[in-house]
């Protein structure tokens, strides 16, 4: 018999195409849903608000060989993260009196960027895809970004009820740091701390080359 899901080799592509917006925040809600139910719901709702503020630019995809989008990593830049979406946006779904407490809510989650780190904005693959190493190409994937653009170092964020996400970033190299504590805001959201997780990046090794000119 079988052990378990049969491994997949995912295609990586930078980004997503537009018209995969809806998707995209399907695949975006099954994976957070429990985290923002409480801010986003109802279902109907935050998939509207999803699919308007996620944005392709600063996503990585996997896609079966068919195509089909298995799964994203976002990054966060000073230019912006694949989770977007402001004051005006929430407005649009819920109305202003709804948009004002979700927008300060979710401002509990923002992270700051640095320039010697890439910083992760989520990472998430479809529930029929999981377990076969989309997740982990993924990673694989952020790190080689990272080494393109001369950083030194991966960020991501992973909630104390996610162990089954902290256990495959610490196969891929990630070492726990920092911990938040959210206080009275894990009535809100459901988990109660959030731990910063890195992963070192190696300087990319001279052409040898180059070197010897």
């Amino acid at each position: 018999m079988p052990n378990g899901p049969a491994t997949v080799t995912p295609i990586l592509t930078p980004g997503f195409d537009r018209a995969e917006r809806g998707h995209a925040a399907r695949l975006f809600w099954q994976a957070f849903r429990d985290k923002l139910a409480p801010v986003l719901a109802p279902e109907d709702k935050a998939l509207r608000f999803l699919s308007a503020a996620l944005h392709p630019d600063f996503a990585i995809s996997a896609r079966d060989p068919d195509g089909r989008l298995l799964g994203l990593a976002g990054l966060k830049t000073a230019r912006g993260g694949l989770v977007g979406g402001g004051w005006r946006d929430l407005a649009r779904v819920y109305g202003w009196p709804g948009a004002l407490w979700r927008g300060g809510a979710l401002s509990f989650l923002e992270r700051q960027v640095r320039p010697d780190t890439l910083l992760m904005d989520g990472i998430f693959v479809a529930e029929d895809a999981r377990g076969r190493g989309v997740g982990s190409a993924l990673l694989d994937a952020v790190k080689a970004r990272a080494a393109e653009d001369g950083k030194s170092t991966v960020r991501l964020d992973v909630i104390d009820s996610n162990a089954r996400a902290r256990a495959l970033y610490e196969r891929h190299g990630f070492i726990a740091g920092e911990v938040t504590h959210i206080g009275p805001l894990h009535h809100l959201f459901g988990f109660r701390s959030s731990t910063e997780m890195h992963c070192a990046i190696p300087a990319p090794t001279p052409d040898c080359r180059n070197a010897a000119n």
